[in-house]
């Protein structure tokens, strides 16, 4: 690996698996000092004890998107919950919590299991091939969370392009900001119509509840927030869930022909791939010993998820996929306060999509050679832009 390519090891892979670098200093060198331009030094975390530590870890590690300005970024506050320490970060996230318990998210059941069928039903219409990503991994996480929030439906096919675009990087970096910028337009506005006559999606929910102590635009906020965890990520684990499913038969078998092994999979498969690959920044608090490397007050730590998750010391066997793996907790979703608060959302799609495609399309394959697939060179989320699939056409 070269000088250049070294500080950004942990948004690397090769086909579904971290760098090899990353795990030779894991074993080696498991905080890992990463030397910026501009003479700054960021610590890279890779094995899952000091990793999960770090993360449930809010009292000497902060969040605060401040650390980040402090530093000369010019960017505005992103939001979200991603980016906030308590109290701030307690007080949002006590609002959202309960929208998001498997009791309130089984109202949604019903109608992800629509959605999926409906793009089943327009990849059937369409013919024998499709581009998997395009015709169901996209669509279905933005669709998912228009039910959640709440959007009309006269504005979601809108809706779609602007959680789109914010992920696509062809046109510059300066239209991919543009949509996040029309994402807030838009989100504010809705915000502002759900405040004068509430729905019954999340949005219509807190506005009944919690109205007069959140602001439209602060609600518009984590709305957005919601968008940007879980639109690109679940896109990615459905497209390389079905790519490692298509190139694994025994596995896909037990997706497809019994619903006793699909939670199993799931989960195995989100620990396997990682798609988040490093989480949130992290700055000390304090000077502290980590792992006995010093730290400085300040100082920047980045926590590898796809290294924690990978580590041997969680199990023989971890650069496989095993079903029913005993691990305390895999870190895909985080760990601590900070951890994604719409996993049971995601793991709910998960379950509901794999097997769904699969029996839709039991002669779903790849329509190209396995080595053709791109996969995103350096990335934050893991995946492909595309997955071209076949299947053979039910005979009338």
């Amino acid at each position: 690996m070269s000088e250049t390519e070294f500080p950004l090891m942990q948004f690397m892979r090769e086909g579904m698996d971290p760098v090899a670098e990353l795990g030779r200093i894991r074993a080696e060198q498991p905080v890992c000092p990463l030397h910026m331009p501009g003479g700054s030094t960021m610590w890279l975390l890779t094995r899952y004890d000091d990793v999960r530590s770090v993360l449930g870890d809010a009292d000497r590690f902060s969040n605060d998107f401040g650390n980040v300005t402090a530093a000369g970024s010019t960017q505005e506050d992103p939001g979200g919950l991603g980016f906030r320490d308590p109290p701030e970060h307690t007080r949002l996230r006590k609002l959202l919590t309960p929208e998001f318990t498997m009791r309130r998210l089984r109202r949604l059941e019903p109608r992800i299991e629509a959605i999926v069928a409906e793009h089943l039903d327009a990849m059937e219409r369409s013919g024998s091939s499709a581009d998997l990503v395009q015709s169901f991994a996209l669509p279905i996480p933005s669709l998912v969370i228009c039910e959640l929030l709440g959007v009309p439906y006269a504005d979601r096919a809108d809706f779609l392009r602007l959680s789109t675009d914010r992920f696509d990087l062809s046109a510059g970096p300066e239209a991919s900001l543009q949509a996040v910028n029309d994402s807030m337009t838009y989100l504010t506005e809705l915000v502002t119509r759900e405040r004068k006559d509430p729905g019954d999606g999340l949005l219509g929910m807190l506005l009944r509840e919690h109205g007069d102590t959140i602001g439209d635009r602060e609600l518009a906020s984590l709305a957005d927030g919601m968008l940007t965890g879980g639109h690109d990520t679940s896109t990615s684990m459905l497209a390389l869930g079905t790519l490692w499913l298509l190139q694994n038969p025994q596995q896909l078998a037990l997706v497809r022909d019994t619903d006793d092994h699909v939670d199993q999979v799931v989960e195995e498969l989100l620990r396997y791939l990682t798609v988040v690959q490093v989480a949130f920044p992290r700055f000390a608090r304090e000077d502290l010993v980590l792992a006995g490397q010093p730290i400085a007050k300040g100082e920047m730590v980045l926590c590898s998820l796809t290294g924690a998750n990978r580590d041997p010391a969680l199990g023989p066997d971890i650069d496989s996929v095993v079903p029913g793996r005993e691990v305390a907790s895999h870190l895909a979703f985080g760990y601590g306060i900070h951890r994604c608060i719409g996993a049971p959302l995601a793991q709910m799609e998960m379950r509901i999509a794999f097997p769904a495609l699969l029996r839709r399309f039991p002669t779903l394959r790849l329509a190209v050679p396995a080595e053709e697939i791109a996969f995103r060179k350096i990335s934050i989320v893991y995946g492909v832009d595309s997955l071209p699939v076949a299947w053979d056409r039910a005979q009338p």
